[in-house]
């Protein structure tokens, strides 16, 4: 499919789905912005955490911190345009999430960064119930059974639940996506696809959106559902919980080097796959009339120079997703980062790729 038709397919729909309302709410405006980036062909670059840490630094004292540092605006000259947060960790009540990122520092930040027209995302891996180990422990397949309606751990999850709308709540009168039980095609996570049925997938994301929109009110959120890329269009369906409860579709991809393979292989074969998920995601967005999104991807370590301009933007640019997000750089692992940094020798290739008349990112205004 050209990219003409790929768009236009995608802009009737979402144009079906707009036509007529105010735009009153602040989750009316994030929509209306997020579509008009897919009507004019732009996606807003994404990075996680951006401004709690970075590749050699970290936020010491958030209370006093003006949160003006960055490493995407230190090698391009502006913020990225959208920023994730992840709140693993505050269903047990903690001051810090699960990568040590105090919530106080974690709301200020995304305050911040709405205030200064951003975009701000939300992903949760919260911990296991069942065997009290994290979001990665798969050694039971009871835990979502044993957390829905009728299960000795549903009580307890609902005060998971309401720890995490608290803070949500705390955040006020703004909008933000959210993007719970993701990845859940495949079965690293307790909610994943070995670990519950469809059925019970389904049944654990609609009650997620009820007890926040429904029982708190919190009606400032748009919902994306996001599995992992490496699925058919059958599979990224099967657990999809229904229109009522989803605004967005997305999906997380990674590249990742293979072992004596030469870099313009793993390049070309993940072009390749993103292209492909990207097509897939494109003709169940239009059918169903959501927005679209590439929540997570990127290349920890960036070994490629030219990832961002000769691997990644080349495919992205023909779909009409809002935005593309990549994982963090971590302050505290040298080589676990997936934006550049002062100082990375491919830098300058992130810099052309923020320079692109269709990439949104957010500026920096003089009284900063």
């Amino acid at each position: 499919m050209k990219k003409l038709a790929i768009i236009a397919a995608a802009i009737a729909c979402l144009s079906a789905c707009t036509t007529g309302k105010h735009m009153d709410t602040p989750k009316d405006k994030l929509v209306h912005q997020l579509f008009e980036f897919a009507e004019q062909g732009k996606i807003a670059y994404g990075h996680q955490d951006d401004l709690s840490y970075g590749h050699a630094w970290t936020v010491e004292d958030w209370e006093s911190d003006s949160l003006e540092r960055s490493d995407i605006k230190a090698v391009c000259g502006s913020y990225p345009m959208v920023v994730g947060f992840d709140l693993g960790d505050i269903e047990h009540g903690a001051d810090k999430n699960l990568d040590g990122v105090p919530f106080g520092l974690i709301r200020k930040a995304a305050l911040k960064h709405i205030e200064r027209g951003g975009i701000v995302t939300f992903s949760w891996h919260p911990d296991n119930l069942v065997t009290g180990g994290d979001a990665w422990d798969v050694s039971s397949d009871q835990v979502v059974k044993s957390i829905l309606p009728g299960g000795d751990k549903h009580a307890e999850f609902m005060e998971w639940l309401r720890r995490a709308a608290d803070f949500i709540e705390s955040l006020g009168d703004v909008a933000i996506i959210f993007r719970p039980w993701h990845e859940n095609v495949a079965s690293w996570f307790w909610w994943g696809g070995n670990l519950c049925s469809a059925d019970e997938y389904r049944e654990l994301y609609r009650l997620t959106w009820v007890y926040f929109t429904k029982d708190r009110g919190l009606t400032n959120i748009v919902w994306c559902y996001s599995p992992n890329g490496d699925c058919t269009p059958d599979e990224y369906m099967d657990r999809y919980p229904g229109d009522e409860f989803v605004d967005m579709l997305g999906f997380d991809t990674y590249e990742f080097a293979a072992p004596m393979a030469p870099l313009e292989e793993d390049g070309a074969y993940f072009m390749e796959e993103l292209r492909d998920n990207l097509v897939k995601l494109n003709a169940i967005a239009t059918e169903h009339k959501k927005l679209q999104c590439l929540s997570e991807t990127g290349f920890e370590g960036i070994p490629d120079p030219h990832w961002w301009t000769e691997v990644l933007y080349p495919v992205i640019k023909d779909f009409p997703i809002s935005y593309v997000l990549t994982w963090r750089n971590a302050c505290d692992k040298p080589s676990h980062f997936y934006g550049p940094w002062p100082g990375f020798e491919w830098a300058g290739d992130f810099a052309s790729f923020a320079g692109y008349e269709n990439i949104v990112m957010l500026p920096v205004y003089e009284s900063e």
